[in-house]
This record gives structure tokens, sequence and C-alpha cells, in this order.
């Protein structure tokens, strides 16, 4: 009995291995720069001033996509879930609904995000005061993130095993039912999966808003690295967003694994 509980520790250990040890290292990295004098760039990679830059940045990458993940879902899930009931042959079939919301989401797919970013910056100062930091970048990272989530929870409650919403609807369930007791728990860990793959993507998006003054590593990266030719500062930036990417699917993988019931 306790084999396979073991076995999933060791599992979930080796899933989160290569960001703890990425994050060991470059603590370690750091910790030597500070008791030894170390040669050419690596004393630059090893910088004080290069590391609260690199903090500082960090936990504003962490504001923004962790504010627009919880704004896509609050957007996506509701607009994936009416995609799933109002399509033919579903629980409450509206072609007219169906086709609308579709094409809105197909619409708001297809901008590429840095267009995105430029074209609605008159809403993001409509609703944040300025098109310009972190709380600006919010706005687009959002709107970009919502179609996605809405496709990416269309396709989780799709597979859903249709025998269960029938076995369902002849209890006499009603449609809010349906959705809330079968359709949403049965997808709960490909769900979370979805948000997962959303979060890393937003990272990336985070990283490109720096190119208009968004904050961020992106910010960092662009304007002290490539503006001031500063290697260093460019490869600790992106060595920062490979681990940052890296737990957060650990983190994500682990959550749907421990979801999923079947």
């Amino acid at each position: 009995m306790s084999q396979p509980r073991l076995n999933g520790k060791v599992n979930s250990l080796q899933r989160f291995l290569p960001g703890i040890l990425g994050v060991v290292a470059l603590t370690a990295f750091y910790w030597l720069g500070t008791q030894v004098e170390l040669p050419g760039i690596l004393a630059n990679l090893t910088a004080p001033m290069l590391w609260r830059m690199l903090m500082a940045s960090f936990w504003e990458t962490l504001l923004m996509v962790g504010v627009s993940v919880a704004l896509a879902l609050v957007g996506g899930l509701p607009l994936g879930v009416l995609l799933v009931t109002t399509s033919p042959g579903n629980i409450t079939p509206n072609m007219a609904v169906y086709k609308v919301l579709s094409t809105v989401v197909n619409i708001g797919r297809s901008i590429p995000f840095i267009i995105l970013m430029v074209a609605i910056i008159p809403f993001t100062r409509m609703i944040v005061g300025t098109s310009i930091g972190t709380t600006a970048a919010i706005v687009p990272l959002t709107v970009a993130a919502i179609p996605f989530v809405a496709r990416i929870v269309e396709s989780a409650l799709r597979d859903v095993d249709r025998g269960v919403v029938e076995a369902a609807q002849a209890m006499g369930a009603s449609p809010w039912q349906i959705i809330s007791k079968v359709l949403l728990p049965e997808a709960l860990p490909t769900l979370v999966l979805g948000v997962t793959i959303t979060a890393v993507n937003l990272i990336g998006y985070s990283a490109m808003a720096g190119a208009i003054g968004g904050g961020g590593l992106g910010d960092l990266a662009i304007r002290y690295g490539y503006q001031r030719f500063r290697g260093d500062v460019m490869l600790m930036t992106v060595i920062v967003l490979i681990l940052l990417v890296e737990i957060v699917q650990a983190v994500g993988d682990w959550a749907a694994e421990s979801l999923n019931k079947k």
C-alpha cells in the first residue's frame, strides 16, 4: 500500500527538481560572487545592483501575470462555457449566439500581442489612467488572454464524456446544474492544465510588454540589456524567465495530476 504513495512522491519531486536545482544554483552563484572576486563577466553577473533590479522586475512580472491570469479566468471561463452550451446539439443550443461569440473569440486570438498592445492604448489609458508601467501592461495581457482561455475552456468541456451529460439530463438536471456539477468538475484537471498554459504564455507576453515600457523582466532586458549593450543583464533575465516558466509548469502539472480522479 505504501509503494504507490512513495512512487507518487518521487514523481512529484522529479517534476520540481529542475526548477529547484536552478534556483539553488543561481542562489549559490550569487553567494559565491559576494564572497570571492570573480573575473570578467562573472563579476557583472553577481553585481548587487543587477540582482536588485532582477528581483524588482521579477515581482513586477509575477504581479502582471498573476492578475492577468485571474482576470482572464473571470472573462474567459463563462465565455468558454457559453461557447459549449450554445453550440448545436448541446444543452442550450443557440446558433446565433454561438456564431457571434465564436467570431469574437477568433478575432481576439488572431491579433498579434505586440499589435494589440499598441492598438488598445486609448482603452488602457481609459481604464488605468496611463499606458506605461506594470499596471498598464495588465490591460492588454488580460484582453489577449481572455479569448485564449475561452477556447481552452471550450476544448476541456467538449472532452467530457457525452454519456455523463446525457445521464444528468435524464435525471432532470437543469442546464446550470449540468454546468456546475458535471461539466466543470469533470473537466477540472484539463482546465488546470489550460490555466498553466495561459500563465506560461502570459510570461512571454509580459516580456514583450517591456517593448513599450510595460515593466517587469522584459522591460529590464530591453532598457538595460539591449539598449545599453549589457549582455550580462540579458543573460540573467533569460535565466530567470526560464526558471519561472519551469516552476509554473511544474506546479500546474502537479495540480492537474492531483485533481485527476480517473
